[in-house]
């Protein structure tokens, strides 16, 4: 108990994010953002956006990063982890809904185009295997931008791929330029 405590606290300090678009931040057509969080299981003390529902593949107070970039050639998500299980190859991909209890809270894959089938053409996949210290990164560039409130969260399943079983997430604040993007 007192261990999840201190990685919900160690959760609500890391937090921090950076959003941008237009004004003086940037063009009026290009929106970004970079959030970081370290994992906090569900029942911490102090909830954190970043949940770990496999504490052997994701423990708690490892750390992710999200960034997104989106002006009109189209978005780029990039993630960035550490302190997860060495070695292990993860599938990862954007949600439709925010973190909850359990890894089913965050919905099914974002999709550009509704479809009954996982394809990474039409939804962002950022798989990845870490190395020999839990750290690892990738990116996936689209043609396409986040419809507004459709995009909340970064699911870390078990198994690279479509689906699998899902041992972490991280509540996101996916966006889009004023353009609608």
């Amino acid at each position: 108990m007192v261990a999840g405590a201190l990685a919900g606290a160690a959760a609500l300090v890391m937090l921090t994010g950076a959003v941008g678009g237009g004004g003086g931040s940037g063009p009026a057509d290009a929106y970004w953002m970079r959030a970081e969080a370290r994992f906090a299981p569900p029942t911490a003390f102090v909830p954190s956006p970043a949940v770990t529902y496999d504490m052997g593949l994701v423990p708690a107070a490892a750390w992710i990063q999200v960034e997104q970039r989106t002006n009109p050639s189209g978005t780029r998500v990039s993630a960035r982890v550490k302190g997860l299980q060495p070695g292990h190859a993860y599938g990862v991909h954007v949600h439709t809904k925010p973190c909850g209890y359990t890894g089913e809270a965050a919905g099914p894959h974002y999709q550009n185009v509704a479809s009954p089938k996982a394809d990474p053409a039409n939804e962002v996949w950022l798989d990845f295997t870490t190395d020999a210290k839990g750290a690892a990164s990738a990116s996936a560039r689209h043609r396409w931008g986040f419809r507004a409130g459709e995009a909340a969260s970064v699911v870390i399943h078990r198994d690279p791929g479509g689906a699998g079983d899902r041992v972490a997430c991280f509540t996101v604040p996916f966006g889009q330029p004023v353009w609608g993007g």
